[in-house]
């Protein structure tokens, strides 16, 4: 749901706020070409740009196209997907019911949803409303997401909330940060019991329809028009591909809105007015006090920047951190394809919100952080010259890992026996998968999530790489097989063999145990 989050992290932590050269307050020909080209070096067919300054949108605009099939131009209308942006519009929502007093942050999870389990009885007992806002459940990062990625497997919500029990943490309860969706997952499922509304329907109506959202929905299947829509853009081998948009609608509250830069705006305005809107800011959508605690730090990060960054973290549904003496609160999303970015800095009364189609979190830091650093007033640092560059290193990095791997696989001549390494496997929370032969080759089948299939190459020992048929996802994986005594395997271990892969593929959390033949 926050697609290349380690990247997107590790853009924050390194050389993640911007220098830049033109002059603070940028003319709206300065943030054409700056999109412009940003738009060239990472391929991305269609940027949104909206700008928020002193209550008034100063610039709301549509660059580039929205699909390369249709070659349509987006518009400040056009709706993307906002992803893990939406997490803010759950959070926002648990407060408002704060404020009506049908439950408190600190409520227990249990109180709403008696049948919620963590692998530790503890845990579970103790888990709080704030606790499933703040990444810090001891759970490392992205569990479960295999659930509802990379395609709309058909994981319901129940089954989701079930399937927590199974997850083994890596941390101590309350102690570390690690991104999760599942557990925004299950504050929908909070807000559904104790609003008697379901998350899609209270978003809608308690703060899209106020807002007057009129171009926004909870999912994209909920979309009253698909006139101005974004098609998901993936490079594959260099060329620029267009891939399925995912429907998972169980993952709504984690990940679902889409929206368009003109209707994200008006959200962004009316948190910068401290919950206040209409003509007069006369109206109040949320409290000053619960507003303050969603922006409130939750959750530490470890890192930090050479931009006078003392403090990052999480609050309830943003990412806080100081940057040049102002405190800043802001989040990204992404799904395949897509990738999205809002930022807001209250003292200042600014917001910036860059909303792309093509997956590359490189472009729309680059805008971000060169309108952020312009309102700072710092100058001198050719900041998309920078991203370009660090953007090829990883490349490069990560085409290093994965070259040697294949290089490996091709130097294997012998034929192999592959009988002892056939069959069905389970694993607690995801289902099952099959190993199966085809046109004597291993190939790895999924039962729930269908796009992961794909032949399986052998590497050494009793390891192989599954290769995906479905190539723009950058995510194939080792499968390394244990045997029992009898020399049949009898359990799957799985891991990403690129660290560019993006950590909803959570390979290594799965448990895959060899289902027995009474039980086939």
């Amino acid at each position: 749901m926050n697609k290349h989050y380690k990247e997107i992290v590790s853009l924050f932590l390194a050389i993640g706020f911007a220098l830049t050269t033109f002059a603070q307050d940028p003319t709206t020909k300065e943030i054409d070409d700056l999109v412009q080209k940003t738009m060239t070096a990472f391929n991305v067919p269609g940027i949104a740009v909206g700008i928020i300054k002193d209550g008034k949108v100063i610039h709301s605009k549509g660059y580039g196209i929205r699909s390369i099939n249709t070659k349509k131009p987006v518009d400040s209308n056009t709706s993307f997907a906002i992803a893990s942006n939406s997490k803010a519009f759950t959070a926002f929502a648990l407060g408002m019911l704060v404020d009506e007093g049908k439950l408190t942050w600190d409520s227990k999870v249990v109180d709403f949803i008696p049948e919620f389990r963590m692998y530790d009885p503890y845990v579970t007992s103790e888990f709080t409303v704030r606790d499933l806002l703040t990444h810090r459940s001891g759970l490392g990062l992205g569990p479960g997401d295999l659930m509802f990625w990379p395609d709309s497997a058909n994981f319901s919500t129940e089954e989701v909330i079930h399937n927590l029990r199974y997850l083994k943490p890596v941390s101590s309860f309350r102690t570390k940060f690690d991104y999760d969706n599942l557990l925004y997952i299950v504050a929908g499922e909070v807000l559904n019991r104790a609003s008697g509304m379901s998350w899609e329907e209270f978003i809608e109506q308690k703060i899209m329809n106020v807002l007057g959202m009129t171009n926004s929905a909870a999912s994209l299947s909920r979309l009253k028009s698909k006139e101005d829509i974004i098609d998901a853009h993936v490079p594959v081998d260099g060329k620029l591909q267009t891939i399925a948009r995912s429907l998972s609608e169980t993952t709504n509250a984690a990940g679902g809105i889409n929206s368009s830069v003109e209707d994200m705006s008006k959200w962004v305005t009316m948190i910068l007015n401290e919950g206040k809107y209409g003509d007069n800011l006369e109206k109040q959508l949320i409290s000053k006090k619960t507003l303050r605690e969603l922006m409130t730090l939750q959750t530490v990060i470890k890192g930090s920047t050479p931009y006078n960054t003392h403090c990052f973290g999480y609050g309830l549904g943003f990412f806080l951190s100081d940057q040049k003496g102002y405190f800043v609160a802001e989040h990204t999303g992404g799904l395949g394809g897509m990738v999205t970015q809002v930022t807001m800095i209250p003292e200042m009364k600014i917001g910036i919100i860059v909303l792309t189609n093509q997956q590359s979190g490189y472009a729309f830091t680059t805008i971000t952080n060169q309108l952020k650093d312009s309102y700072f007033g710092i100058k001198g640092t050719d900041r998309l010259k920078e991203y370009t560059a660090m953007e090829k290193s990883n490349q490069g990095k990560g085409d290093e890992v994965t070259d040697k791997v294949w290089a490996k696989i091709k130097k294997q001549k012998q034929k192999m026996d592959f009988s002892a390494y056939l069959g069905k496997y389970k694993d607690p929370w995801f289902g099952e998968i099959e190993v199966m032969e085809r046109n004597g080759q291993l190939y790895f089948k999924s039962a729930r999530s269908p796009q992961l299939q794909g032949k399986m190459h052998y590497l050494e020992g009793n390891t192989f790489v599954a290769a995906w048929n479905d190539r723009s996802m950058n995510a194939d994986s080792y499968v390394n097989f244990s045997l029992d005594e009898q020399g049949k395997a009898n359990s799957i271990k799985m891991k990403a063999v690129s660290p560019l892969t993006d950590f909803s593929f959570d390979f290594h959390d799965l448990d895959l145990k060899r289902v027995k033949e009474q039980e086939e």
